[in-house]
């Protein structure tokens, strides 16, 4: 039978242990979420990014801002503006690339859900430096009001992704009883004018300051999409028909808040993350690691 000593050396060692693997599990987890570079001023409302064939991110700045497209380095420096000839900023809110290497700038935020001139641009040629845009409106199918009442606020959009010949979007949910619910829609990246489709829907949660979607990006692949909140991912995957949300999908959070809006795949394995600036903090970019 053990004496006093050992037993007290035993629980020792066991809280040692105990406390050394917590440690261990919360440093993987923290370390899947990094920060890589704070960005520059110029982007510090930083609202979509992209990344191209050439290994660059591109991105835009929202509302309040002008018509400019930029292009950044690995280490978060802004190497090319591009001034999108015949786009304006109203709300200029993510960014869809397709295998093509065209941008989509998605000017359809929304936030009283009573906009009618809601569109897309399709900016092709940016790696070539010869670009040329084209218009993509859309009016939602379901919306009949402008706005509707504070109930139904629902019409604001963030984040949509190119899959197939098709945009589809995620509506940031304004409503004036928040439930979570993202509506999903589905319109052609085609010029001209277009009715968006509703396709279906999707409740992430019930804080309406943790659950807005703010993001989304699609992989190479095209077999994994992942929607951003300001502290969680949505991953979906097992996706086969239009309704994206008939598949699997895993929530992570990311203990870390902030307004974060940008999100795109650098590879398979992992995903580039921007937030805006927020007092002092600069804008910043961040990396999570889905392998860890």
């Amino acid at each position: 039978m053990p004496g006093i000593k050992e037993i007290k050396i035993s629980k020792l060692t066991f809280l040692i242990l105990l406390i050394t693997i917590t440690v261990s599990c919360q440093k993987n987890e923290s370390n899947s979420f990094i920060k890589i570079h704070a960005l520059p001023n110029a982007v510090h409302e930083i609202s979509g990014i992209a990344k191209l064939a050439n290994d660059r991110l591109y991105a835009i700045n929202d509302s309040g801002n002008d018509n400019t497209l930029f292009a950044i380095s690995d280490e978060g420096k802004i190497v090319k503006k591009i001034k999108i000839k015949g786009a304006k900023n109203i709300d200029w809110e993510d960014l869809a690339y397709d295998q093509e290497n065209n941008i989509y700038i998605g000017d359809f935020g929304n936030n009283y859900n009573d906009r009618k001139d809601l569109r897309i641009y399709k900016v092709s040629g940016v790696l070539s430096d010869s670009i040329s845009v084209s218009k993509i409106e859309f009016v939602f199918e379901d919306q009949h009001k402008f706005p509707p009442k504070k109930k139904n606020f629902n019409f604001d959009v963030e984040a949509f992704i190119y899959l197939n010949g098709s945009l589809y979007l995620f509506t940031k949910n304004r409503s004036s009883k928040f439930t979570g619910t993202t509506k999903l829609y589905k319109l052609p990246a085609l010029a001209g004018k277009h009715e968006a489709q509703l396709i279906g829907s999707y409740n992430t949660c019930d804080d309406p300051d943790d659950c807005f979607i703010t993001g989304a990006t699609i992989n190479q692949s095209r077999n994994k999409i992942v929607l951003l909140t300001y502290n969680k991912l949505f991953v979906l995957s097992d996706f086969t028909q239009d309704n994206l949300f008939d598949s699997s999908i895993e929530k992570i959070k990311l203990n870390h808040y902030s307004q974060k809006e940008g999100i795109c795949f650098k590879n398979d394995s992992t995903l580039y993350i921007t937030d805006e600036k927020m007092k002092h903090k600069k804008a910043g970019l961040y990396e999570y690691r889905f392998d860890q």
